[in-house]
């Protein structure tokens, strides 16, 4: 009798999970609180599928094990009986990896930075023509596994730490956790558990694996404990570590990379994911040829410090993608002086107070959305507005020729847009109007 399996969330990476389970013989009832547009799909399949709501009936089936949303907390009464009966509960990253024996991953977390070092580094493996992106960005692992299963493929995948609280044999061939910095207070019980959580990206890698650590970041040195794997220091100040940079050149240990002047991006965090993903490419097989090629030709990622216009001498950019004070300080350190910020959004329960140290810099703050009210204890000349829409207004009409409006809200976007990409993008088209404006 096949063994049965409890899948809770329908979307695209709970769909994907259902049905390579199927296909691997497990008895698979999926459910979600919402309509499941997938439900014919799966029935016809043979799959129990349970929408609008997870009935009490099912917390009474043997189950092997419950694949869970990685963004369903684990304090939700229905998840908490489970987790509370001790029924291992994994997420979609961890089925795809069993399942997908010649995939070879390069995997990336850490709170900021994560999706363009995985960008690039996806784009440094298409020169090997096997090239697949997975997990945060790209496709959910396990519909990759499920399309690919028996091929070779070289992935490209962000992971958050919702992700790796399920994993349970994922092992990467080169891992990093690029930084660390206080998020997701409202999901996890402690910082102290979120940073943790990060770490279980090595916990199963080999000796001939790679795990790299920056030691410019004290918190992932404290954290970076029992590595089992190679371990690749990386530096932007020192040179007495593996991976640097040294008279305009990066290096891995005596190989160069590529030179500084090739990439063209600002920001001292941008070379450092530049210095990652290179890092990271090269143990899985891209030449330096190819490298240094991608480097050269490479573009900001959407939403991360992303430039969209000038006009009347003020330059627009667009940082969404900040949902926390760490990248807003890497966003704020990119400029001198006479920013006008755009912060404001969900309240994640995390302190603005690494913000202080830019005041002289941020000209004014204008504050929107849910956590308006909390920037006027950081910065000495706040302007709050209700929405997006009033703070760009209001922007504009306070800037000068020489001044930069830079939206990094430093808090995640719940209260007022669907997600970051929906905010950044309304963002944008509000930008653009007023450029087009004559």
């Amino acid at each position: 009798m096949s063994e049965k399996v409890l899948v809770i969330g329908a979307a695209k990476s709970g769909v994907a999970v259902a049905k390579l389970l199927h296909r691997h013989g497990y008895d698979v009832t999926i459910t979600d609180m919402s309509k499941i547009e997938a439900k014919e799909e799966l029935e016809a399949l043979g799959m129990s599928v349970w929408e609008n709501g997870h009935p009490d009936t099912l917390k009474n089936e043997e189950w092997a094990f419950v694949v869970k949303n990685p963004g369903i907390k684990y304090t939700v009464p229905f998840v908490k009986y489970f987790v509370d009966h001790k029924i291992k509960i994994l997420t979609e990253v961890e089925i795809g990896y069993r399942y997908a024996k010649k995939f070879h991953y390069g995997a990336v977390t850490g709170t900021n930075g994560k999706t363009t070092i995985t960008t690039m580094l996806y784009e440094m493996l298409q020169h090997n023509k096997k090239a697949i992106v997975a997990g945060n960005i790209g496709w959910p692992l396990s519909e990759l596994a499920y399309e690919y299963e028996d091929e070779e493929k070289d992935v490209a995948l962000e992971l958050s730490n919702f992700q790796l609280l399920g994993i349970e044999t994922f092992a990467p061939t080169v891992s990093v956790v690029c930084n660390l910095a206080p998020d997701h207070l409202d999901y996890m019980p402690s910082v102290e558990s979120y940073y943790a959580s990060k770490m279980r990206i090595y916990e199963n890698c080999k000796a001939d694996d790679w795990f790299l650590r920056n030691v410019d970041d004290p918190t992932v040195m404290e954290y970076a404990q029992n590595i089992p794997c190679t371990m690749i220091d990386f530096s932007l100040t020192r040179q007495d570590v593996d991976l640097y940079r040294k008279d305009g050149k990066v290096y891995l240990k005596d190989e160069m990379l590529f030179e500084e002047k090739e990439f063209k991006i600002v920001g001292d965090y941008n070379l450092s994911n530049a210095m990652v993903a290179s890092c990271m490419a090269y143990k899985l097989g891209v030449s330096i040829e190819n490298i240094r090629k991608t480097i050269r030709e490479f573009q900001p990622v959407e939403h991360r410090l992303e430039y969209i216009g000038e006009k009347n001498g003020v330059r627009f950019y667009n940082d969404s993608k900040a949902t926390n004070t760490h990248a807003v300080t890497a966003a704020l350190s990119s400029f001198e002086k006479n920013i006008i910020l755009l912060a404001g959004g969900h309240d994640k329960g995390i302190s603005f107070d690494d913000l202080k140290q830019f005041d002289e810099r941020v000209k004014y703050c204008v504050a929107f959305g849910e956590t308006k009210e909390k920037f006027k204890e950081i910065f000495q000349h706040v302007i709050t507005q209700e929405t997006m829409k009033e703070a760009l207004d209001e922007a504009i009409r306070l800037s000068q020729a020489g001044d930069v409006i830079l939206l990094s809200p430093a808090c995640s976007s719940y209260d007022q847009f669907p997600n970051y990409e929906v905010r950044g993008r309304m963002f944008k088209d509000m930008v653009h109007k007023y450029l087009d404006k004559m």
